[in-house]
């Protein structure tokens, strides 16, 4: 298999990598061992020996090549089957970019399946490599470096979005409305936020379960890190509620301040209009072809023009204190 990455550890120290996969028993025949394969978008065909060797149940081996799988952790005979997602916001698209990571968990070996090379791996295998000592204590440990490097990742985007929320919030209320731009990048940032929401809320429940049972592959040495681990999914979960009713609150916002700036847009031209109409009713009236006082004369010049700037001036002082204009 061209895109399989393969590791042994014994006794908690790295003693071969990137051997065979056909050489995946041999290692697990010798004691104190653990064996890690890592396979990225493999087809059933490169699958389907890894199965056989390490009795994966088939209901799992589907969900790992069917894409769009929702965060959970199930339980077969032989194994755990473990589903989640690594994410990343990208700022300039306004778009969530996710790696789907399948995990298929034996009591010595660990088989992880990436959607994608997206998601690096090499942090993980470095915390493996430093501390032989938490390694040597089951593959618990190596699941658990896993998910905390991948939770890790949930803490950034959320920094992210926190970020790009404060901003938008300072646009709302200035006095610039947001430009239709502005407005499809927000769109598009609600729908990353939402789907974020989508991927980390049930990791949540399954982690919850896999920790209040004590399930065999967490040493009860490793336990106070699996609760952290699930602290910190419950942390983040409260974070994108509270961001997601930050978004609702300025939706609600950015609606109700372009209602008011659309009512003093309506009221200054209201009062310009009115304004513009007085004089246009005192020149209709001397405009008329019928005698009237001072028609023909020049006093009747003078109070047609008197009239046109007092009201005029009356007008604008009234609506300039009431903050019409």
């Amino acid at each position: 298999m061209g895109n399989a990455r393969t590791r042994c550890y014994q006794g908690g120290v790295l003693s071969d990598e990137d051997f065979p996969v056909e050489q995946l028993s041999e290692h697990l025949a010798e004691p104190d061992t653990i064996v890690w394969l890592d396979l990225v978008d493999p087809t059933s065909a490169e699958l389907a020996p890894v199965a056989d060797e390490l009795g994966l149940h088939h209901l799992a081996v589907e969900d790992a090549l069917e894409p769009h799988q929702r965060s959970k952790i199930d339980r077969y005979p032989s194994h755990l089957f473990l589903s989640c997602h690594a994410v990343h916001l990208d700022r300039t698209r306004s778009a969530l970019d996710k790696v789907e990571i399948d995990a298929f968990v034996g009591d010595r070996w660990l088989v992880t399946v990436r959607s994608s090379d997206a998601y690096r791996m090499e942090p993980v295998l470095q915390r493996w490599d430093d501390d032989p000592e938490m390694v040597a204590k089951g593959v618990g440990v190596l699941v658990y470096w896993l998910l905390d490097d991948i939770v890790d990742g949930y803490f950034t985007a959320v920094e992210a979005f926190d970020d790009y929320y404060e901003a938008i919030g300072d646009r709302v209320f200035s006095d610039q409305p947001l430009r239709p731009d502005q407005e499809r990048e927000w769109f598009e940032t609600r729908r990353a936020l939402s789907r974020f929401h989508r991927l980390v809320m049930p990791l949540r429940e399954a982690l919850s379960g896999l920790v209040r049972r004590q399930h065999e592959i967490v040493h009860p040495d490793v336990l106070p890190y699996w609760q952290d681990l699930y602290d910190h999914v419950i942390v983040v979960n409260e974070a994108t509620d509270a961001l997601r009713d930050l978004v609702a609150s300025l939706v609600d916002a950015n609606l109700s301040l372009r209602a008011y700036r659309q009512n003093q847009v309506m009221k200054k031209v209201s009062s310009w209009a009115a304004i513009v109409a007085a004089p246009t009713l005192i020149t209709g009236f001397y405009g008329m072809n019928v005698p009237f006082a001072g028609s023909g004369e020049r006093i009747g010049v003078a109070v047609a023009s008197l009239l046109i700037v007092a009201v005029s001036v009356v007008l604008y002082l009234l609506f300039r204190r009431r903050d019409w204009l």
